[in-house]
């Protein structure tokens, strides 16, 4: 059985995190916490920005410090950056805090998500679809690390949300 205090949301960038977390949240009445915004809101810098000035090292630190924050406490919907995967200690933390649920998107998908926005860090590359296969493939065994795990591509977001709601209240 699997603690069911939080809902998690991990998946690579543009997945719907956000988007759906809050939709999930609103209907079941929980908080929500969205890291990046947090570590965006506490820096007073978008990602993209604390990337340039300070490296992706310091922001996977800074990262770090609010999975384990946000982990300890109960009653909220997660979302997660996309990277939030390549840390071992964020997923042991975010396991132990609630249902973890992977967002997985076709890389098409994913592209047509993301390509209006410039605060993509990783995504700064003269062919940015190839850098979301290269990105998804070196993330995908992380990617596996989790609870359970629902395709999005040809989702509507309210089906996306019943489905995580679905699966939270089945356990």
């Amino acid at each position: 059985m699997i603690k069911k205090s939080n809902i998690v949301l991990i998946g690579f960038m543009g997945t719907g995190k956000s988007t759906i977390g809050k939709s999930i949240a609103k209907r079941l009445d929980l908080a929500f916490i969205d890291i990046d915004m947090l570590i965006e809101s506490r820096m007073n810098q978008t990602i993209s920005g604390i990337f340039e000035k300070f490296g992706e090292k310091y922001f996977r630190e800074l990262e770090k410090k609010e999975v384990k924050e946000y982990s300890e406490k109960e009653g909220q919907v997660i979302s997660t950056g996309g990277g939030v995967v390549l840390d071992v200690e964020n997923m042991e933390n975010l396991k132990s805090s609630g249902i973890v649920i992977m967002l997985k998107a076709r890389p098409e998908i994913i592209f047509r998500n993301v390509s209006k926005d410039q605060n993509r860090p990783l995504l700064k590359s003269d062919d940015p679809m190839e850098r979301i296969i290269e990105l998804l493939e070196k993330r995908q065994e992380y990617y596996k690390n989790n609870h359970y795990e629902i395709e999005v591509s040809d989702l509507a977001v309210d089906d996306v949300v019943n489905e995580v709601i679905r699966i939270y209240d089945s356990n």
